[in-house]
C-alpha cells in the first residue's frame, strides 16, 4: 500500500515509517521540509534515500490532494500538527494547522473516494479533562471529554469532523489518542520530558522533569504498530480509541529508570504537580477491534531507549539541541 504520512519527518512519523516499511508498504512523506534527523535514528541511509518526499503544508488548500494524486496514495496516516505550547502561544496558527489541515486531509479522501481505503488520525489524550472530573479506574473512550487546552479542543474537533466525513461522504477514519509517548526522537511537546531525562542519563548529565503525578507512558514502537494496524486491519467504524501503556506516577518512572541505570538516582529528579489530563484510560475497545497490541513493559522500553541514545552518543550522532 502507498501511504501518505503527513508530518512524516517528525517523531511519530519516523517510527511509523519504519513500521510501514517493515510491513512491506511504501510510505510517502508530506512535510514542510526535508529534515531526516529523526529518521536517521531508526532507518538506514539507503532506506531514507528511497523514501518519496512531497513538500507541502497540510493547511494549504489542495496540498494534500495534490500529494495523493501525484504519488498514487491508497491510505493516509495524518500526524502533522502543532504541539500544546505553540497552540497556546499562537492559537490561530494552531487552528489553521491542526483543524484546517485535518479538514484538508479528510477532503482529499472525500474527493478520491474509494481510492483512499483509510485515514488514521493522530488525536490525543488531551481531549480528556483533568483527573478530578472522573471516577477512579480506567476511563472508556466515550466518557465526557472536556479539554483544558486549545490543542485538546482542536483534536476533539478533528475527531468530530472525521465522523461527519464518514456519515456524509463514506470516508473511513480511525482516530488514536496517545498520552505520554517516549522513545528516541521525542524532542518537542509538553510530555517530551521523560525522554529528555533518558537522553541526559545517556550523557551523564542531570535533568529535572518539571512535573510529577500519574501519566500513561507509551513506548513509540508500540504506538507505531497501533497506527499501522488501524490502517490495514479490517475497519471497525469511525471510532476514536484510547491507547494504554504503563500507567504510573513519575516517582515510579524514576525508580524504574534507576533499575535500568543506577546513575539515574543522582542524575534524574522530578516535580510533583499532576498534568491536567486524566491519565488512566482504558484501551479495551482498541484491543477488541484491532488487537492484540500488547504494550512493552516500562523497564524494557526505557532500557531500549537508553541503549539507542548511548549508541548514538558513541557514534557522535546524538542530537542534544532539545536540551538547551
Amino acid at each position: 500500500m502507498r501511504v501518505l504520512v503527513t508530518g512524516g519527518y517528525g517523531f511519530f512519523g519516523a517510527w511509523i515509517v519504519r513500521e510501514l516499511l517493515e510491513g512491506g508498504h511504501q510510505p510517502v512523506l508530506l512535510d514542510l521540509e526535508r529534515n531526516p534527523r529523526r529518521l536517521e535514528i531508526v532507518l538506514s541511509a539507503d532506506q531514507i534515500a528511497g523514501l518519496p518526499f512531497h513538500q507541502g503544508d497540510v493547511s494549504v488548500p489542495g496540498a494534500v490532494l495534490d500529494a495523493c494524486k501525484t504519488h498514487g496514495i491508497e491510505g493516509i496516516i495524518h500526524l502533522a500538527g502543532l504541539q500544546v505550547p505553540t497552540c497556546r502561544a499562537r492559537p490561530i496558527d494552531g487552528g489553521r494547522v491542526n483543524v484546517v489541515g485535518t479538514l484538508e486531509v479528510l477532503e482529499a479522501a472525500r474527493v478520491l473516494g474509494e481510492g483512499i481505503g483509510r485515514v488514521v488520525l493522530a488525536s490525543s489524550a488531551a481531549v480528556f479533562g483533568p483527573p478530578s472530573m472522573y471516577p477512579n479506574g480506567p476511563l472508556a473512550d466515550d466518557v465526557r471529554l472536556a479539554p483544558g487546552t486549545h490543542y485538546g479542543w482542536f483534536k476533539l474537533c478533528n475527531e468530530g469532523n472525521a465522523r461527519v466525513y464518514g456519515t456524509d461522504h463514506g470516508v473511513k477514519t480511525v482516530a488514536l489518542r496517545p498520552w505520554t509517548v517516549y522513545g528516541p526522537g521525542r524532542d518537542v511537546g509538553m510530555t517530551s520530558e521523560p525522554t529528555k531525562a533518558v537522553k541526559c542519563l545517556a550523557l551523564g548529565r542531570p535533568y529535572r522533569i518539571s512535573y510529577g503525578g500519574v501519566q500513561d507512558l507509551q513506548f513509540m514502537p508500540d504506538v507505531a504498530k497501533a497506527f499501522v494496524r488501524c490502517l490495514v486491519a479490517p475497519w471497525k467504524g469511525p471510532n476514536a480509541y484510547n491507547l494504554r501503556g504503563a500507567v504510573v506516577d513519575i516517582a515510579e518512572f524514576h525508580r524504574t529508570l534507576v533499575q535500568v541505570d543506577p546513575r539515574a538516582a543522582d542524575l534524574i529528579s522530578h516535580g510533583t504537580s499532576q498534568l491536567p489530563i486524566a491519565p488512566d484510560l482504558c484501551d479495551s475497545a482498541l484491543q477488541r477491534d484491532y488487537g492484540p497490541l500488547p504494550p512493552t513493559p516500562l523497564a524494557e522500553g526505557l532500557a531500549r531507549t537508553l541503549g539507542i541514545f548511548k549508541d548514538l552518543l558513541a557514534r557522535g550522532q546524538l542530537d542534544t539541541s532539545d536540551l538547551g
